[in-house]
């Protein structure tokens, strides 16, 4: 019996991810409840890379410019489109879900703009079931936030930029 339920389970993921795959969807969250603690939460997620197959395009214009104005044009453009090259950059420290806020109706904990010093907290990052805080690595100015609340970061990942 308890086979069963597993393999009933594992069915119904399969179906949820051929779902987020066919309605072209990034993430799916369901709950369903069996009886009194017994419960199955599911989360089923991917990253879609339509963002950068779209700054693509923008390179080729720039270099058909003139050869004078190409260079200066090109190479804000590139720092721009890759914010991993960025100096200011704060990389993820793992895989997991990005939280901006300590709790839904609360404030975020920063804001683009914002001043912040070193050790403050920039976001949160759950992973298997811990919150983790992710500090400033420096002192200064929010110049960019890279995640959106909630989603879904691998190790290595851009979140922030700060100057």
């Amino acid at each position: 019996m308890k086979n069963d339920k597993h393999d009933a389970d594992v069915a119904f993921i399969t179906a949820l991810a051929e779902l987020l795959r066919e309605n072209d969807l990034t993430d799916l969250r369901v709950k369903r409840d069996y009886g009194e603690d017994d419960s199955l939460n599911v989360r089923v997620s991917r990253t879609v890379a339509a963002p950068m197959v779209a700054a693509a395009p923008a390179a080729p214009l720039a270099i058909a410019a003139p050869a004078a104005a190409a260079v200066p044009v090109v190479a804000p453009a590139a720092a721009a489109d890759d914010p991993a090259d960025h100096p200011g950059a704060v990389f993820s420290p793992m895989v997991g879900t990005v939280y901006l806020q300590p709790e839904p109706d609360s404030p975020r904990f920063i804001s683009v703009g914002a001043s912040i010093s070193e050790g403050d907290t920039l976001l949160v990052i759950e992973a298997m079931k811990t919150m983790n805080h992710i500090p400033a690595p420096k002192s200064g100015t929010i110049k960019r936030i890279l995640v959106e609340d909630e989603s879904t970061v691998e190790f290595g990942s851009p979140l922030v930029i700060i100057e």
